[in-house]
Formats: C-alpha cells, structure tokens, sequence
C-alpha cells in the first residue's frame, strides 16, 4: 500500500506500484519519460508534447480542461496525476470515481521538488526522483550565485496582451534568475500599456502564444529603453525534470543581459 497527501490536501491511496497511468499536464508527462515509465503511461493530453514519441504514440484524452472520461476510463487506468491550475474541478471530480488522483499545485520551487518527490514515491521511483531533486537543487544553486537584479515585464499573450504576475511558477522562475517582476497584483492580468512603467528588461514567452521576432518591434516602440527577449516558455512554466536544465537555460538569458 502506498499512501500520501498531496498538494490538495488529499490522500492519495495507491494499492499497489501503478501500471496503467494517465497524465493530464504536460510538465509531468516529461517528468514519467524522464522516470522511466515508458510502459506505464497508457494517456497523455493533446498538449503533452514532451517526449515527441510520446505524444506520436500514447493515446490522447482530450486537453487538459476538456479531458474526455470516457475515453479515460476505456484506457483501464489505475493512477491518475492532475493539477490544480492546468484541470477543472468537474474533470478531476469525475476522474476520481474512475481511479486514485494525485493533484500537484505548485507556485514555487520548493513545491515543485516535492511534486516530483511524491509522484517518485506514488510509481515506484523513488530514489530515481530523489537524484533529479538534489540536481535541480545543485543546478539552481549555482545559478543563483550569478544573477544581479533586474525589472521586468513578462508576456504570455496577444491580443490581448497578459503578463504574468505573483503566485505563479514562472514568477517565481523569473525571481530565481534576479528578475524583479513588475507585475505585482494579478496572477494572469491584461496588460495596460498607458502605464507609466519602464522595466530593464520585457520577455516574450513562446507560449502560450508563440511570440517571434516579429513581434519586437511593437514593444521595443512602447519601451524604448527595454531589452526585448523573446524567451523559451517551457523553461519557465514546466515543473518537471525540465527544470534539470532550466538554470543551464537561464543562465544564456543573464549572459544577455550584461
């Protein structure tokens, strides 16, 4: 018997190591690749795009808010892995009746590590997540010793523009790397141009909208004294083994930034 909280506060109860496993976010999908679990995982979303084998090969079970139970419970699972912010309450409510569910809610690093540490323990990994999490830990740790303080502006959407703001993973990634967000209120807020702010640095995620360089000039003319980044997004919102090579990442951004 396997049995844990987790970070909804709930218990997870597994009667034995899982062998037939639905993922419903795509940073967590890579972390069962990255685990070993090629067998395991039977689901995946639209939007697990992480292995590409993967997402060429493993059944697809809707998005990650429209997620088809039916499709789901046809796959026979015996563990699902969800996430508060990715799914809906309706879908996980449904999911639960089908098989145990584990749910991740993470707006740190901290809770990220534990994330992977409690699904190690959830498909048998155990040691395996242990090493990941002491070299995410390691990793970080030395990128921290580099960075030197900037502000920012992070965009995630066009048309209309968002930013991204507090108690949200990527600003906590966007603090990791020295960045000092100046988006303070809103989680996911439209951006309101006519504000008097003038950020060091304006970073364009490739998602979940796909900025490109053709975009630059735009905010370049509404900041002219920025520096315009165009930035892998993945790197800053997947808490997944992605995170291994996430401060390597980071680290080409601060070299841009001297």
């Amino acid at each position: 018997m396997i049995e844990l909280i987790d970070q909804m506060n709930q218990t997870v109860r597994l009667a034995n190591i899982p062998s037939r496993i639905v993922s419903l976010v795509p940073s967590q999908t890579e972390l069962l690749h990255d685990l070993g679990l090629e067998n395991e995982v039977v689901g995946i979303t639209k939007f697990c795009i992480h292995p590409s084998e993967w997402f060429q090969t493993k059944t697809r079970i809707g998005g990650t808010k429209n997620v088809d139970i039916e499709k789901v419970r046809a796959l026979n699972p015996d563990f699902i892995i969800g996430n508060k912010e990715e799914n809906t309450q309706a879908d996980i409510e449904a999911l639960m009746q089908i098989a145990p569910v584990y749910m991740s809610d993470i707006e740190t690093l901290e809770q990220a590590l534990e994330m992977i540490q409690q699904i190690g323990i959830c498909v048998g990994k155990s040691e395996k997540a242990k090493d990941f999490v002491q070299a995410i830990k390691t990793n970080f740790d030395s990128l921290s010793a580099n960075k030197k303080p900037f502000t920012c502006l992070y965009f995630m959407w066009k048309d209309p523009y968002f930013t991204v703001g507090p108690k949200t993973f990527i600003h906590e990634m966007i603090e990791q790397i020295g960045g000092i967000n100046l988006q303070e209120i809103e989680r996911y807020p439209e951006w309101d141009f006519s504000s008097n702010i003038h950020p060091d640095v304006v970073f364009l995620s490739s998602e979940p909208y796909p900025f490109k360089e053709e975009h630059i000039a735009f905010f370049q003319e509404k900041y002219p004294t920025s520096k315009i980044l165009l930035v892998d997004g993945e790197y800053f919102s997947w808490y997944g083994s992605r995170m291994l090579n996430a401060p390597a990442y980071f680290q080409t951004i601060l070299s841009e930034l001297r």
